[in-house]
């Protein structure tokens, strides 16, 4: 089949963003005296949204409901001014996005951070590049739920099996297999080959240009 779309997720997929959001957790634990986190935890931290990443940050001592909200807005406050500071596309991201607007094949953002930040480092990194980028808007609609993949499917007016889904987590994964597309699993960000495959990933890839073979 030819595929003629492709939903990509955001951290660690076409961005390492994994600096800038574990330089906001960590000023807000050492705003509160709390021990911090290295970025190679951080990137075990990141894929089901900020508020989740919060509550692991925290001590178990000190995480109740009402503290990870207090901080996950202390977070999301700090992270709003500095998204972009550190982040930026992988390498041969821009180059295969160039290509794949010369083929006219349709191209979305999906992620877990919130719809906002989703919005922000999309358009500011890559302008002009994608149809639509939906981030997290309520904790239901959180990947793997499908529905917003499958939305974006109705708007494009394709089927879902004519869309590649790319992402570097098992929760990527997932989300493609409940949305019945195509599941690519990248290797660059921060999950390993062998969580891909156990969940659900048909095709792993190590570099961005091999997606444009698959096409």
């Amino acid at each position: 089949m030819k595929f003629k779309g492709i939903i990509f997720d955001l951290d660690g997929t076409l961005v390492n963003s994994l600096e800038d959001i574990s330089d906001a957790m960590n000023s807000v634990l050492t705003s509160l005296n709390y021990p911090t986190h290295t970025y190679d935890t951080y990137q075990y931290f990141i894929g089901s949204g900020l508020r989740n990443l919060v509550s692991k940050a925290l001590p178990v001592s000190n995480n109740s409901q009402e503290q990870i909200e207090t901080c996950f807005e202390s977070m999301v406050k700090g992270y709003r001014e500095t998204c972009t500071l550190k982040t930026k596309p992988y390498e041969g991201i821009v180059e295969l996005l160039d290509n794949l607007a010369s083929q006219n094949i349709k191209m979305a953002v999906f992620s877990n951070k919130a719809d906002e930040l989703t919005k922000k480092i999309a358009t500011e990194i890559f302008p002009n590049h994608f149809d639509a980028a939906v981030g997290l808007s309520t904790e239901a609609l959180k990947k793997p739920n499908p529905f917003e993949a499958v939305e974006i499917s109705k708007k494009w007016n394709l089927k879902p099996e004519e869309i590649l889904f790319v992402g570097d987590s098992d929760i990527d994964m997932q989300t493609a297999v409940n949305a019945n597309m195509f599941p690519v699993g990248v290797t660059w960000g921060y999950r390993t080959q062998e969580e891909l495959k156990n969940s659900g990933a048909k095709l792993v890839i190590n570099s961005a240009s091999e997606l444009i073979d698959i096409l």
